[in-house]
């Protein structure tokens, strides 16, 4: 039984109260961070095509 409860106390002791989004959000505001990064530093690239 003792160890299943160091199990639980991975976190320090600040960060116990802090509320981490799941991993998929993370992945996604990435994702979308690095299209807007691209667009904003490629943008007169991708509007040539379209002319």
């Amino acid at each position: 039984m003792p160890e299943e409860n160091n199990n639980e106390e991975l976190r320090p002791t600040k960060m116990r109260g802090v509320a981490f989004p799941k991993a998929k959000y993370g992945v996604i505001l990435a994702v979308i961070i690095i299209i807007v990064v691209n667009l904003i530093y490629y943008k007169e690239t991708i509007f040539s095509f379209f002319k």
